[in-house]
C-alpha cells in the first residue's frame, strides 16, 4: 500500500505539481487550496507526511501544524516557506515540525526529506501500536496488572459486566474494589448513566439510611428541602455499596426489600419512588464469618451476590507489583513536575519486590507517591521509600537480645530473610549483601547443622 501524502499550498499549480512528482515516486497524494481544506482532510486521512505551505488563508500552516498536534494527529510536517518566513519556519520546528523547504522548492531536497520523514512517522506508528499492545496485556480500564490472577478478573468483568445481575466483590482493604466496580460499569450497557458510589462503613445508622433514600421536605427536624438518595441518584446507571456487611440489620432490611421491589420510599414519604439501577457491592469480610455473626443477612448476600468476584490481595500476585509501582511512579512525577524521576535505584526495587505490601495496593499507591515527593535526584532511593519510617513492617525487624553469639545471630538473619523472601534464593542473597551460591551453602550448613543436633 503506497503511503499518503498530504499538499496544502494556496498556490495551485505548486499543489497539482508536487502530486504530480510525488505520484511520480509511487506516493498517495491529496491536495488542498487552503488551510481549512487542509484541516478537514488531516482529520479524515491518515498521511504519513503534510507538506503545508506557511502562509494559507484563513488557517495558515503553524495553525495546521498546531491544530493537528493538539488532535494527536502523528502526522510528520513539512512546512514549506517563502522569502522572509524561514524563521517562522524554524519556530515550527522547535515545535516538532520534521523541517522546512524554500520556496523556490529544490526537488532533490524535497525528494530527499520525504522518505525521512516518512521513516519517522512509521517508527512513531510502530511505537504506538506497541504501547497499545503492552497496554492491553497490562491495564484493564483503571485496573493494573498482567499476573494470571488479574487476567481471570478481567475475564469475569468480561462475562458479568453486560448483564444485569448484582455483583459482589471480596477482597482486602486496599485491593481496589471500587476501581472493579466501575470497571463492570464502564463495560456495561449502562456505562453512559451515573456510577453513585457510598461507603457504608463512613455513616452512622440514620445518616446512612438518608444517604440511601433520601428524605422529603419536613420528614425530620432540620429536613428544610427534600434530598435525593443514592438510589435515586443511580437511576439508570449502577450503585456502589462498599463495605455492603458494616450495614445495620435494620437497613440491610430496608435494603433488601428496595432492591427485590426497584422501589422504595424517601424518609418520611408516602410515595413509592420506582428506580432501574444495577447494585455492586464489596465487603472486606470473611463472607460465612459475617453470616455467621449475624453482622450480614443471608437473604441480603444471596440477592447481592448473584455473581461474587473475589480480588486477590497484593501479595498473591507478586508479578504484578513492580508494573503498579512503575505505572505509579510516572503517574506522581507527573503530577509533582518530577519529569525526570523515570527509574528505581537497585536496593529500592529490592524492596519493592521483598515487602509483602500489607495495605495493599493502597499501600503501595501511597509510598510511590510520599517517595516522588521526597526524592531528590534522578531515581526513587530506599531512603526515598522509607520516609520517616513510615513504611516500616515487623516483617523487616529482627530483635536480638544482647549476649546472643554471632552464630545464632546469623542464623537468625539469614533464616529470618529467607523466609521473608517467601524462599526466593536471588533476593535473599541481595538483601544480604551475599553471592547466591553463598547463601546456598550457609542454608545447607545450616540445615546439616540442625540434623546433626536432633540426632
Amino acid at each position: 500500500m503506497a503511503e499518503k501524502i498530504l499538499v496544502a499550498d494556496d498556490e495551485k499549480h505548486i499543489a497539482e505539481g508536487l502530486q504530480m512528482l510525488l505520484a511520480d515516486e509511487g506516493y498517495e497524494v491529496d491536495t488542498a487550496t487552503d488551510g481549512t481544506a487542509a484541516w478537514k482532510l488531516a482529520q479524515d486521512g491518515e498521511y504519513g507526511v503534510v507538506l503545508a505551505d506557511l502562509r494559507m488563508p484563513e488557517v495558515d500552516g503553524l495553525e495546521l501544524f498546531s491544530r493537528m498536534r493538539k488532535a494527536g494527529i502523528a502526522s510528520e510536517m513539512i512546512i514549506i516557506t517563502g522569502e522572509g518566513s524561514v524563521e517562522s519556519a524554524k519556530e515550527a520546528m522547535r515545535q516538532g515540525a520534521y523541517d522546512y523547504l524554500e520556496k523556490p522548492l529544490k526537488i532533490d531536497r524535497l525528494k530527499e526529506l520525504i522518505p525521512k520523514a516518512l521513516e519517522k512517522f512509521q517508527v512513531k506508528q510502530a511505537n504506538r501500536q506497541l504501547e497499545q499492545r503492552l497496554s492491553n496485556l497490562t491495564r484493564f480500564g483503571d485496573l493494573i496488572g498482567q499476573s494470571e490472577e488479574m487476567k481471570s478478573i478481567y475475564g469475569m468483568i468480561e462475562a458479568a459486566a453486560p448483564t444485569g445481575a448484582s455483583i459482589m466483590i471480596v477482597g482486602e482493604s486496599g485491593t481496589g474494589k471500587e476501581l472493579v466496580a466501575r470497571a463492570i460499569h464502564d463495560k456495561s450497557n449502562r456505562a453512559k448513566g451515573p456510577f453513585i458510589a457510598i461507603n457504608c462503613a463512613a455513616f452512622p445508622r440514620e445518616i446512612l439510611e438518608n444517604e440511601l433514600f433520601g428524605h422529603e421536605k419536613g420528614a425530620f427536624t432540620g429536613a428544610i428541602n427534600e434530598k435525593q438518595g443514592c438510589f435515586e441518584l443511580a437511576d439508570g446507571g449502577t450503585l456502589f455499596l462498599d463495605e455492603v456487611a458494616e450495614m445495620e440489620p435494620d437497613i440491610q432490611v430496608k435494603f433488601l426489600r428496595a432492591l427485590e421491589q426497584r422501589s422504595f420510599r424517601r424518609l418520611g414519604g408516602k410515595k413509592e419512588i420506582s428506580v432501574d439501577i444495577r447494585v455492586v457491592s464489596a465487603t472486606n469480610k470473611h463472607i460465612n464469618k459475617a453470616i455467621d455473626e449475624g453482622k450480614l443477612r443471608e437473604d441480603l448476600f444471596h440477592r447481592l451476590a448473584v455473581i461474587p468476584l473475589f480480588l486477590p490481595p497484593l501479595r498473591d500476585r507478586r508479578g504484578d507489583v513492580r508494573l503498579l509501582a512503575e505505572s505509579f511512579l510516572r503517574r506522581f512525577a507527573e503530577e509533582n513536575g518530577k519529569k525526570h524521576l523515570k527509574s528505581f535505584a537497585p536496593e529500592a526495587l529490592e524492596f519493592i519486590n521483598a515487602y509483602r505490601w500489607p495495605g495493599n495496593v493502597r499501600e503501595l499507591k501511597n509510598a510511590l507517591e510520599r517517595a516522588v515527593i521526597f526524592a531528590r535526584g534522578e531515581q526513587i532511593t530506599l531512603t526515598d521509600l522509607r520516609a520517616h519510617e513510615l513504611i516500616m513492617s515487623e516483617d523487616r525487624e529482627i530483635r536480638i537480645p544482647v549476649g546472643t553469639s554471632l552464630q545464632q545471630v546469623e542464623r537468625t538473619l539469614v533464616l529470618k530473610t529467607f523466609s521473608f523472601t517467601e524462599g526466593d534464593h536471588h533476593r535473599a542473597a541481595t538483601m544480604l549483601g551475599i553471592e547466591e551460591e553463598e547463601l546456598r551453602n550457609r542454608l545447607n550448613m545450616l540445615v546439616a547443622g540442625e540434623v546433626a543436633v536432633a540426632s
